[in-house]
């Protein structure tokens, strides 16, 4: 028996039809389109989750959000749609038909102000979705004392590894891993520069842990992540050459990691001018503070 190609091949050329209107955002194509093949294949497997994907464009599009609540049920619907929109339309006209979508999301939140108990939505971390670093940077300014809140602080350290690379951001991740080295944790594994991860990887073998995992001042608890707190005052007793970017990290909560960076980066400055007697003060200082530190640190002396 021969097969009609043109028959055996209409349930997939009316499925292209419904996602070709998808793809325009046509929802009067994509509604006509999906009837036909719901008239002529009532069981098609795929009937469901194009409906589920035409249903959700009215929605998506709307001129508004109005507040938090609204943003929230809009991110997780689009999260929620994800998997179905690269099952049905494929990889990169998925990717498109999404991106689209989030990127309007954040331009119609853009006035939202941050909460930080609903922190997933706002703008910032839409434009850091999409890959708009340069509008996520401009969205996180907008956010009153950013730079003492973990998560837009986290942010922005995100937006400026993109645009202006490891030197110019190690100021931002100095003061993120004093205040919440979770989140820093997070943000090396996705750094564009590999720099960032040789140096963690290289951290979690050396570094030495103090006695006990107790930093004040943290605003989030403590867990196994907690060390890299360590992770800026480590870097300079590794490779002090990045000790003029440390050096603009914004005063914090004055925290024994902080004061450990601070101490080696006047240590540094001292070697350089030869001044041996405060040297051997600020040594015993490094050591009181942090034995195991105080060790990586000579073994390059």
């Amino acid at each position: 028996m021969q097969l009609d190609i043109f028959e055996d091949s209409r349930d997939v050329m009316l499925r292209n039809d419904v996602v070709q209107a998808l793809e325009r955002k046509d929802l009067a194509a994509a509604q006509t389109c999906w009837q036909a093949l719901q008239q002529e294949y009532p069981d098609d497997l795929h009937l469901t989750a194009l409906a589920t994907l035409i249903d959700a464009v009215p929605a998506l599009t709307a001129p508004a959000v109005p507040d938090h609540a609204a943003l929230c049920s809009l991110r997780l619907q689009l999260e929620q749609l994800e998997p179905i929109a690269l099952r049905e339309m494929g990889p990169k006209a998925s990717k498109l038909w999404l991106h689209a979508f989030w990127t309007e999301l954040a331009h119609r939140s853009a006035r939202l102000p941050f909460v930080a108990a609903c922190e997933a939505d706002h703008a910032a971390p839409l434009y850091l979705h999409v890959q708009a670093w340069e509008t996520a940077q401009d969205a996180v300014a907008g956010i009153e004392s950013w730079r003492r809140i973990p998560a837009p602080l986290a942010w922005m350290a995100r937006a400026r590894l993109q645009l202006l690379g490891l030197p110019a951001s190690w100021p931002l991740l100095a003061e993120l891993a004093w205040l919440a080295p979770t989140r820093l944790e997070a943000l090396i594994a996705s750094a564009p520069d590999p720099t960032l991860q040789q140096l963690k990887d290289s951290f979690d073998r050396n570094f030495e842990p103090p006695p006990a995992h107790v930093v004040p001042g943290q605003t989030e608890p403590q867990d196994a992540a907690a060390d890299l707190a360590w992770f800026p005052a480590w870097v300079l007793t590794a490779q002090p050459r990045w000790a003029s970017a440390l050096s603009l990290s914004q005063a914090g909560q004055h925290t024994a990691p902080e004061q450990a960076m601070r101490l080696l980066l006047q240590l540094l400055g001292l070697e350089r001018q030869g001044r041996h007697h405060d040297i051997i003060a600020l040594r015993k200082e490094l050591r009181d503070l942090h034995s195991g530190l105080y060790a990586a640190y000579l073994k390059t002396r």
